[in-house]
């Protein structure tokens, strides 16, 4: 079962029409997008989706959209999180997961819970949830660390808890959760400058904001990556280094919207209190792609 979350799963961008509801079209596109490029898996409703800004009907038909259009062909995996553990268990409880093969549940944020208290409250998500868990450290968002002696915990107590994405940005702490993780645990990056790095470690992939723009070269210097051939693999990481530093930053998922915009793939828009990137990053990343097609040329 774990098998199916290695490699490169991409943390999917919602696409909005200029008046800012969904376009589903553009939506149907980029899935395809990303099913015909080689990407192991898709995550939906994460911060890149811009989840909290959907609506309860909005993330439900997100939901049931993805599943029909994915139909099979890869895993599906939905966020379902925040920093209310009563509020996650009554979600997953209204929750329909026919189709849905994980939940990715981000570290309880704003209120900064101790150890202990991120213990218990994954071990009371992963007890209701009746598809795998998958954590989500990101202290850069939640200001609050889960530290590797958390994460093995949960993972040697947490039965249904099977994988963590590690976005602390701290090598050491992700060293320490791969050396002393149980077997079958997964450790995934969630740092696409990172992912290279990470993975020499023996990280199992990635969950990354960048394959919505390159699918094809991003999973491909993953799974180079897991075939340990990391001198074929740094000529990719090297090529997409300045991209990706780039989409971060005026803000994300703006930044990645932009080169999906520039594609043709999706309109630059992104609601509230997020906007689009400043006209002077727009034009750096126009000449970084540019460069980048004379590299292919």
């Amino acid at each position: 079962m774990i098998e199916q979350f290695k490699g490169t799963g991409t943390a999917i961008i919602t696409p909005f029409h200029k008046e800012g509801n969904i376009d589903f079209k553009s939506f149907e596109n980029i899935i395809e997008y990303q099913i015909r490029n080689g990407v192991n898996y898709i995550v939906f409703l994460g911060t890149t989706g811009e989840a909290v800004t959907l609506s309860p009907d909005e993330r439900n038909a997100v939901v049931h959209f993805a599943i029909e259009v994915v139909n099979g062909r890869l895993p599906v995996v939905i966020g379902i999180g925040g920093n209310n553990t009563r509020d996650i268990i009554d979600t997953m409880q209204h929750t329909t997961f026919e189709g849905v093969d994980a939940v990715l549940s981000v570290s309880p944020y704003y209120n900064k819970p101790q150890p202990k208290g991120i213990f218990y409250h994954y071990k009371e998500i992963g007890g209701a949830c009746p598809v795998p868990v998958i954590m989500y450290n990101v202290p850069g968002r939640t200001s609050s660390n889960m530290d590797s002696e958390t994460t093995l915990r949960i993972a040697s107590e947490v039965p249904n808890v099977i994988a963590i994405k590690e976005a602390s940005k701290d090598l050491e702490q992700c060293a320490r959760i791969i050396k002393n993780k149980p077997e079958g645990f997964l450790v995934i990056s969630g740092n696409d400058e990172l992912t290279l790095p990470f993975m020499a470690l023996g990280g199992d992939g990635v969950i990354s904001v960048i394959a919505n723009a390159f699918p094809s070269e991003f999973s491909l210097m993953v799974k180079l990556c897991l075939a340990e051939k990391f001198g074929e693999a740094r000529k990719i990481h090297l090529k997409l280094l300045d991209v990706v530093q780039a989409i971060y930053a005026d803000g994300s998922p703006s930044g990645v919207k932009a080169i999906l915009a520039m594609k043709g793939l999706c309109n630059h828009v992104v609601r509230l209190p997020l906007v689009k990137i400043n006209k002077g990053l727009q034009n750096h990343i126009s000449g970084l792609l540019e460069q980048m097609d004379h590299l292919n040329e």
